[in-house]
């Protein structure tokens, strides 16, 4: 009897285990449900819960390398090629001659600037001053015999108007400001000589050389007289032009001006000179700073220049 109640007991405790495990065996009314343990921590995503957009990172596909990444570069090859102690001073070459180009070019940028500035201000005004007469005051030591003087076109005879453009211009009034003509006969003067003496200046040159450059004969120095001359028959009138060229002309060591060479040589005033002194004076202006009108004999070039303007105009025998 004792042993069939331990039976029973144990019977009854097994189906209880095998009931809590799930196996099926139906656990007896009387035994009551255990609570399930709490977990803890953060609990699972449920299978229907969405994540945030921020969790998902599309994928990209990346393009292959065009050359294998992992492969260590060889040795290059300087077949055909000058050495390294050769590129180093051709650089430094290239780099001065780049820098020596940007130079020049700014510097031809602002001569143009400030000359065509001051041309168009000489259309209004005269000069104070110009640059050959401040070479010759502190290079030279040629101080102005006087206050310079600019005239007007009414304040010069017309003869002497007229030789003005016969003996050192005579195409003045319809070329544009250079003669090709001139260019060729003092090419080959020079070529001759052997040295850039003679330049074939017109008027409008020969004002752009007074007003803006100084006196050394070289072809930079012509090349600039094209530059200014341009823009002196841009913005100014063939009348203004030659104004200029009576009020600043070089008439002898501190002498500018046709007026101021009437005053200095002949005690006058420019209107008052005849054609004979005009004569003179227009003869000198080759050389000026040699003869004055009372020496022009001994120069055979001037000599020569008188005599043209008495033939030209019947002024009588050359005194």
């Amino acid at each position: 009897m004792l042993a069939l109640l331990i039976h029973i007991q144990a019977a009854r405790s097994l189906a209880g285990a095998l009931a809590r495990r799930g196996t099926g065996f139906v656990r007896p009314a009387s035994e009551p449900r255990e609570a399930p343990p709490k977990k803890r921590g953060r609990p699972r995503a449920k299978a229907c819960q969405t994540l945030e957009p921020a969790a998902f990172i599309p994928f990209v596909p990346q393009p292959e390398p065009l050359w294998d990444t992992k492969a260590r570069p060889g040795p290059i090859s300087t077949a055909g090629y000058p050495p390294l102690w050769f590129l180093a001073p051709a650089r430094l070459v290239m780099a001065c001659a780049v820098g020596l180009a940007r130079g020049l070019a700014w510097a031809h940028l602002g001569f143009v600037l400030v000359t065509s500035t001051l041309v168009a201000c000489y259309a209004f005004v005269d000069p104070s001053v110009t640059v050959l007469s401040i070479q010759r005051r502190y290079a030279d030591g040629y101080a102005p015999v006087s206050r310079p003087m600019p005239v007007t076109l009414e304040q010069v005879p017309k003869t002497a108007r007229r030789m003005l453009v016969s003996v050192e211009d005579s195409g003045f009034w319809t070329h544009p400001g250079f003669s090709l003509e001139a260019f060729v006969r003092a090419a080959e003067v020079n070529k001759r000589l052997g040295r850039p003496l003679y330049g074939g200046s017109t008027i409008s040159m020969q004002v752009a050389r007074t007003l803006f450059l100084l006196p050394v004969k070289s072809y930079l120095r012509k090349y600039l007289e094209l530059v200014v001359t341009v823009e002196l028959e841009l913005i100014l009138s063939k009348e203004r032009i030659l104004e200029l060229y009576l009020s600043w002309a070089e008439w002898g060591k501190g002498v500018y001006g046709i007026d101021m060479a009437a005053r200095h040589y002949y005690r006058a005033s420019a209107s008052k000179l005849t054609t004979d002194r005009s004569a003179r004076l227009l003869a000198i202006l080759s050389s000026p700073l040699k003869y004055g009108p009372g020496t022009l004999g001994k120069s055979d070039l001037l000599r020569s220049r008188y005599d043209f303007l008495v033939k030209a105009y019947q002024i009588g025998s050359a005194k």
